[in-house]
């Protein structure tokens, strides 16, 4: 039989509280430093220093002493991930323009042999003008007397003129309902300009112009021009030949001159004498627009 111990007295009691108090808290404390712990384990193995004999296990309070204060479990703050930043995108280089090519001798002509059709009356201009925009637009030609005055008509009736002929207005609408726009009747200030705005609606609509003659009392067709610059590339072309057609031809007027050749090319001079400006103050009829160069003009 073994001799059984004297009870502890109150020191040892306490001191025993004290020893399993503390062997609590470093029992908690485990799993917080634990991949600390597992951690210095490698490093120990991989380092060629001798391994010592183990030394007698510390008491439950030298543990804790020995505990660094920076393994000690403390409450780990939750930390939000921050939202990742877009990425701004690198500014482009700053692209270099495009230089403009130097104005060259332009030209373009939407004749063809057949297309030119002389009026078969004094008063149906505006039919025959209709019939050669048609031939330059379509793979049709229309040339026949019945079919110059059903265009004349068609004009007539969408001129609403006082005095019963067609004009400007019904020439632009009967072209829109015919099917061959759009065009629209405008007003150019100048002759220059009205030359450029004609030439660059021609060369993008490959249609041709139809000019609005002698203060509005005669229709023309421009089929074509020659210039300084290509009106697509350029905006400020120079104008220096218009291809035209004058339904009157082979015949004129005494006041306004001799008809040009069907697909003759005018100088603007020339072109100048026939072609002027129209101003409504002058005329009885309204036709909606400013005083100016009238052109019946293709548009997009």
């Amino acid at each position: 039989m073994r001799d059984i111990p004297p009870p502890p007295g109150p020191r040892s009691s306490a001191m025993a509280a004290m020893a399993l108090t503390m062997a609590v808290v470093v029992a908690a404390c485990g799993a917080t430093v634990f991949g600390e712990s597992e951690k210095s384990s490698a490093a120990a193995i991989l380092s060629p220093t001798p391994v010592a004999t183990p030394a007698r296990a510390p008491s439950a309070m030298t543990q804790a002493a020995a505990t660094p204060r920076s393994t000690i479990a403390s409450p780990v703050p939750s930390v939000t991930p921050r939202a990742p930043t877009a990425a701004t995108p690198a500014p482009d280089p700053t692209a270099t323009p495009t230089p403009v090519p130097p104005r060259r001798a332009f030209a373009m002509n939407l004749y063809r042999r057949g297309d030119f059709v002389a009026q078969y009356t004094n008063e149906w201009c505006v039919g025959a003008s209709l019939q050669m925009t048609l031939n330059m637009a379509t793979a049709r030609t229309r040339s026949s007397r019945s079919s110059q005055l059903a265009l004349w008509k068609m004009a007539q009736a969408r001129s609403f003129s006082p005095f019963g002929g067609a004009n400007p207005r019904g020439w632009t609408a009967a072209l829109n309902d015919l099917g061959v726009g759009p065009y629209k009747l405008v007003s150019i200030p100048d002759f220059e300009g009205a030359l450029q705005v004609a030439a660059a609606a021609i060369r993008e609509t490959k249609r041709p112009v139809g000019l609005v003659m002698w203060r509005g009392r005669h229709a023309w067709v421009m089929s074509g021009f020659e210039s300084i610059g290509d009106p697509r590339i350029h905006d400020d072309i120079k104008v220096t030949g218009i291809r035209v057609l004058d339904p009157l031809y082979p015949n004129g007027s005494a006041r306004w001159g001799r008809s040009p050749k069907p697909n003759a090319l005018l100088k603007p001079s020339t072109l100048a004498r026939q072609f002027v400006r129209r101003d409504p103050s002058n005329s009885r009829v309204d036709l909606g627009v400013p005083p100016g160069y009238l052109l019946v003009l293709p548009t997009t």
